[in-house]
């Protein structure tokens, strides 16, 4: 049976959150917007600007008058990754909604697979479990995701492999309150979210996809830096759900 949320005008909503994009945000859209195109679903795209210093604004602007059923806010200063995709997700008006990085290291080929999941009720969030073509680079990027992998069952208590990954769909009327109980406004989100949906009874499947690394991208993760400010903000996350009694796996002494 086919799910459909009262009050929805389409079955998504893909929200795309950007910060420097102006490399290959134009040609990302194409192709996603191909995609979906091809699917039998109706969507929306909602761009989300955090405070870019290139043209990225002036891309999005331009796409947003050519784009059908496509619309964009700008943040005023750089919010962070997690209140981008956040402010995203509030504004959407699809029975799905979700979320894709824009650089298309995970191809959007895979979207109505995961939307399809959805709408036929078999889950309420269809995440993608990164499977890396190996290389130099990726093998060490692979290396470090399954490192955190484990952190994060182990500490949280959750059965997710990949929680960072950048390919998010949810049920939206099941994401909802879930989202209003997000903190966290930079990269830590993705595992905030899955940890309290784990939590919240949520139905999770995790799908493979392909993960190929862009090399004409220069990241905006610091190795170092980043590593060691998860780490942090996963210990008081955890604290945080013990002290709040939010979790029913993690105490705290």
């Amino acid at each position: 049976m086919r799910k459909h949320i009262p009050g929805s005008r389409y079955d998504l909503s893909l929200v795309i959150a950007c910060y420097n994009e102006e490399g290959f945000l134009r040609e990302s859209v194409g192709k996603i917007a191909s995609v979906l195109d091809d699917s039998v679903f109706s969507y929306e795209l909602i761009f989300i600007d955090d405070n870019s210093l290139d043209h990225t604004k002036e891309i999005i602007a331009s796409l947003v008058k050519k784009t059908p059923r496509s619309r964009a806010v700008y943040h005023a200063v750089n919010e962070g990754r997690g209140e981008a995709i956040r402010d995203g997700i509030v504004l959407a008006r699809g029975s799905v909604v979700g979320f894709i990085d824009i650089d298309l290291e995970v191809s959007p080929v895979y979207i109505p697979r995961f939307v399809r999941m959805i709408l036929r009720n078999q889950a309420d969030v269809v995440i993608g479990l990164r499977v890396y073509r190996e290389g130099l680079l990726s093998l060490h990027r692979s290396v470090l995701s399954r490192g955190y992998s484990w952190l994060v069952r182990s500490m949280l208590g959750i059965p997710y492999k990949d929680t960072e990954t950048g390919y998010k769909f949810f049920d939206r009327k099941c994401i909802l309150p879930v989202l209003a109980k997000t903190t966290h406004k930079g990269w830590f989100w993705d595992t905030e979210i899955m940890a309290l949906a784990y939590y919240q009874g949520l139905r999770v499947i995790e799908t493979p996809v392909l993960f190929v690394r862009r090399f004409d991208k220069k990241s905006s993760v610091h190795l170092i830096r980043d590593t060691i400010h998860y780490f942090l903000n996963l210990l008081a996350f955890r604290k945080h759900l013990a002290v709040t009694h939010s979790s029913p796996v993690v105490s705290y002494p």
